[in-house]
């Protein structure tokens, strides 16, 4: 079952990869040419949608910024932990698009930055822990959902693709697992 969820993931990942973003344009550029992909031009100020991993490259470059929206920060996790904290155990909030994806490249940046400062060493353990408390917070609601009778597409398009994924597959194993439970099949 683990290769299965790590394949999931991954392919999760590549999705959120190549998955458009706003970005905005520092400078000038003329158009670019990748691996059969055209990008730009580009002009100073001016937005554009591009595949995340282009705007990684751009952004690494100095050519372009991503938009404030796309990107992931303690207060919005902090948002988000103290909503999750405040909801009942049957109601899950929608995340920002993209969450765990961004979420992971926010603590990868992170402990990088902790490497190099004390400070940020403390920041990082600090949102570490914020996270496990919103994942933690949301991956018990989703037990308790998937106990439940199945859920209307009305609570479910609140889950984050992950979590939809979990559902599913804990749900199944749940019904699956009470049929079996209370069935005899004697002699």
């Amino acid at each position: 079952m683990s290769k299965t969820v790590s394949m999931k993931i991954k392919n999760m990942e590549f999705t959120f990869e190549n998955s458009l973003v706003k970005v905005i344009a520092n400078r000038n550029c003329p158009e670019i040419k990748l691996a059969g992909l055209i990008v730009g031009p580009f002009e100073e100020g001016n937005e554009y949608d591009i595949p995340f991993w282009v705007a990684q490259e751009l952004e690494k470059s100095g050519i372009a910024r991503f938009r404030e929206e796309e990107r992931l920060d303690a207060t919005r996790l902090y948002k988000i932990q103290w909503t999750e904290r405040v909801q009942a155990v049957g109601h899950i909030v929608k995340l920002p698009q993209n969450f765990y994806p961004k979420l992971r490249r926010y603590l990868v940046d992170l402990k990088k930055e902790a490497a190099k400062s004390p400070e940020k060493m403390r920041e990082y353990e600090k949102i570490t822990h914020l996270t496990q408390d919103v994942v933690n917070s949301r991956l018990k609601k989703i037990v308790s959902l998937a106990s439940a009778p199945a859920q209307t597409e009305h609570i479910l398009k609140n889950f984050a693709h992950e979590e939809r994924f979990l559902y599913e597959r804990l749900y199944g194993l749940i019904h699956e697992w009470r049929t079996q439970i209370v069935k005899y099949e004697g002699e």
